[in-house]
């Protein structure tokens, strides 16, 4: 199964996945990103974009490694991606859900929690991620509407667990104590620093 965790930047995608691997056996993260970094810093300035999914070898490397992926391992793939062109969604999670089975689920939240949650990773209103917010939520409001877990409310926890269980998926039990699950997540958010 591929589990795509969509959302706006700030929503909580990555750390949910990676609370999610630990506590699925058998699972792996797949982080589309990496493609879209290795594309920005292999092409010519000339012809470089602002958004690396505009470029279709990003959308077809994805499916494709997700295609092998599925292809060849049997256990639970977590792809924690904002996707929120419906066409880019098509090519990608559309066509992969043709062939495997996919849930997808969008962490939703109001505009300020994204940008509490943005400034808590110390990234302000003008930040890159904090400006594409609008478009995010009208996105999974009119284009992508597929099923939410509002946020607002919830701690990451009760996240991983509605995702579990959205996903028809046991989780094993965390037996880890609240000081060692926040230095689990700040080591996980020190990783995916993006320059």
């Amino acid at each position: 199964m591929i589990i795509w965790i969509n959302g706006a930047f700030g929503s909580g995608k990555t750390q949910a996945a990676y609370g999610l691997q630990r506590r699925i056996p058998n699972s792996y993260v797949y982080d589309p990103e990496n493609v879209g970094f290795f594309i920005r810093k292999n092409i010519p300035p000339s012809i470089n974009k602002d958004d690396f999914q505009d470029y279709p070898m990003w959308r077809k490397f994805n499916y494709d490694m997700l295609d092998y992926i599925s292809e060849h391992c049997s256990g639970h793939i977590i792809v924690p991606m904002t996707i929120t062109d419906k066409q880019y969604y098509d090519e990608i999670i559309g066509t992969l859900s043709k062939k495997y089975e996919v849930k997808h689920i969008i962490l939703y939240a109001k505009k300020e929690t994204f940008l509490q949650r943005l400034a808590s990773r110390l990234e302000g209103k003008r930040s890159w991620a904090a400006q594409q917010i609008d478009r995010c939520i009208k996105s999974f409001s009119e284009d992508i509407t597929e099923y939410k877990i509002y946020t607002d409310d919830l701690n990451i926890d009760q996240v991983i667990e509605q995702i579990a269980a959205v996903s028809t998926v046991t989780l094993s039990e965390d037996s880890r104590n609240n000081l060692r699950k926040r230095s689990d997540r700040f080591i996980v958010q020190c990783k995916h620093i993006r320059n």
